[in-house]
């Protein structure tokens, strides 16, 4: 069994959040809940949202480009203004693009690498990122409370419920948010027989889990050589 390592995340309604060792990531207002407590039909239960990333780094980094820019243009232009010379690299740079051609090779690979740095901050601000963790399912009457699951305590149950199939002697789990890939190894037994058993067991293991979203099962078996 693999050892997985939690990280507390944050949540946009309830602030900062913690991370038990079951790695199911709970909301601040201290509602707790576990894979299997959590199971059972969608019915009555309330659909969860993927936890935000605050994008702390990739804020912190702008921001500071964006400051130190406006400063040593703010301070140029105001030196300027009290008649002292512009800074050298800024006369250089107004030279440059008052002469080259737009069609021109620097230009081109300047204008290139603005667009993907601002492509890079859209989707960074339209996605919610936490792509390790998965949100489950809330009880209604809980609008404070959002829980998650790591897919690697999700990969965990599964390979647990997988490896309790008879006839499977190694199996390797696959989890993200649409889709769970199972590769099985069969010893012994026939594997149609083992696969429609290993489909109905990681079924009911998926319903423990109470995911906001059930991923597609795939199941593939095969015979070791």
């Amino acid at each position: 069994m693999e050892n997985d390592h939690r990280h507390p995340t944050a949540d946009p309604a309830g602030g900062p959040v913690a991370v038990p060792r079951s790695g199911v990531t709970v909301a601040a207002d201290g509602s707790a809940s576990s894979p299997s407590a959590a199971g059972g039909a969608p019915d009555g239960r309330r659909r969860g949202h993927r936890v935000w990333s605050a994008r702390r780094w990739p804020a912190a980094v702008a921001a500071a480009l964006i400051t130190v820019g406006a400063g040593l243009l703010l301070y140029d232009v105001c030196a300027v203004r009290a008649g002292q010379r512009a800074f050298t690299w800024r006369t250089r740079l107004a030279e440059e693009l008052a002469t080259r051609p737009i069609d021109d090779t620097w230009v081109l690979v300047g204008a290139t690498v603005a667009a993907v740095l601002g492509l890079l901050l859209v989707v960074l601000a339209l996605t919610p990122g936490h792509r390790a963790l998965l949100p489950m399912r809330a009880p209604e009457g809980t609008p404070t409370m959002r829980a998650t699951l790591e897919r690697s305590s999700a990969e965990v149950v599964l390979r647990d419920a997988a490896w309790h199939v008879p006839g499977v002697s190694r199996a390797r789990i696959r989890v993200n948010r649409r889709r769970i890939d199972v590769y099985a190894d069969v010893r012994y037994r026939d594997q149609q027989e083992v696969h429609e058993d290993l489909t109905r067991a990681l079924g009911a293991a998926c319903d423990t889990l109470a995911l906001t979203r059930a991923p597609r099962l795939r199941v593939k078996v095969r015979r070791p050589r």
